[in-house]
């Protein structure tokens, strides 16, 4: 057994199965390990290596409030898969070091969450062993390279998955046909922005080419902000906070102090406010006042540098310092405190017991 995407596992299913007999307290339903990472040397752009550590800290807020699993990477695991490529060898290793964990999620270093109670409804997934962000008519019909977005996924740990990496990575630049891939998929799928085969084309090449192999455990997304697209949201998320401050002056119960270990049990409690409110709980998009689950700053390239010309750099900071502020203070909320205003990470205020309900400390 091997943990390089070279070498491809048998019988995984088995093999797991007997770990798990033999470490029965490790064997609880549904487990996650989330992985992500960042390059192995400093970024290049002055100021990339502060909002990595942003980022990483709002996984780890993140995981800590779930009871998840993470594991942060700064080596390149396979010399030939850099960049774009680099989460697959990643991921698939980190399927055999955790056997203990039913799914192993993915996101990119650029992705925050900003919905710190919501957790992804894992019990929709029971017939899948593959959820990304998509549309399955821009998937398996227009081929679209925005069908999906490959930046934040998660993956069952399974020999389904492993196969469904190895039939991935088989596109990727460490195979002698990777100039090849790279022509196919310029003339296969629309909106294809780069000029070589590049993970989020050859996933939606594999899904779409293959769909007898892969499409019945492949859950397309759509329900809820798995991955958000960060420039509309941003611009929003004052009106989203003063929107759930409404909420908890509403309702005592939402607004009582907690232990940050109760976070996942006041989140189902919102869902349920929501729900009855017609504001899309469980995370579902019916209501542009639902805060977004994950916001992914694609494009804005914060430790490389080269973001898309379609942005300024200064947006992208602005944007990445408000979304990363607006979840802190769902995490300082249970300490105390809260950010003094989302453009400014360093001013926080103590809040009064009642708040928001206490018109001292109100936004």
């Amino acid at each position: 057994m091997s943990y390089t995407i070279d070498r491809p596992i048998t019988n995984w299913d088995s093999k797991r199965r007997e770990w798990l007999r033999l470490n029965p307290s490790l064997a609880t339903p549904d487990r996650v390990v989330m992985v992500t990472g960042s390059p192995p040397g400093r970024c290049p752009n002055p100021g990339g290596d502060h909002l990595l550590l942003r980022f990483y800290k709002n996984k780890a807020d993140y995981c800590r409030l779930h009871g998840y699993d993470l594991f942060y990477n700064t080596a390149l695991l396979h010399p030939e898969m850099p960049g774009c490529w680099a989460k697959i060898p990643l991921v698939r290793a980190a399927m055999v070091a955790h056997p203990e964990s039913e799914w192993v999620w993915w996101v990119d270093q650029d992705a925050a969450f900003t919905d710190m109670e919501f957790r992804p409804p894992l019990h929709r997934y029971r017939a899948h062993h593959f959820v990304v962000p998509g549309w399955p008519y821009m998937v398996y019909t227009a081929r679209d390279w925005v069908g999906l977005n490959a930046g934040v996924f998660l993956l069952r740990n399974s020999q389904w998955g492993l196969d469904f990496l190895d039939a991935w990575a088989s596109m990727g630049p460490q195979t002698p046909h990777h100039d090849k891939w790279g022509r196919v998929l310029d003339a296969e799928i629309r909106g294809k922005l780069t000029s070589f085969a590049d993970d989020q084309s050859a996933l939606v090449h594999l899904l779409a080419k293959e769909q007898r192999r892969w499409r019945d455990k492949v859950h397309l997304e759509n329900g809820y902000d798995l991955h958000g697209y960060w420039e509309p949201i941003v611009g929003r998320l004052e009106d989203v906070a003063a929107a759930y401050a409404e909420m908890e002056r509403r309702d005592a119960g939402l607004r009582r102090r907690h232990a940050e270990k109760e976070a996942g049990s006041y989140g189902e409690t919102r869902s349920r406010y929501l729900d009855a409110a017609g504001g899309g709980g469980g995370g579902e998009k019916r209501s542009g006042k639902r805060r977004s689950f994950v916001t992914h700053f694609t494009g804005c390239q914060p430790c490389g540098g080269a973001h898309n010309p379609a942005y300024t750099w200064q947006g992208c900071v602005d944007g990445m310092a408000r979304a990363l502020n607006f979840a802190d203070d769902q995490v300082l909320r249970a300490y105390g405190f809260g950010h003094t205003n989302l453009n400014d990470s360093a001013p926080i205020r103590p809040l009064p017991f009642g708040y928001p309900a206490s018109s001292r400390g109100g936004r």
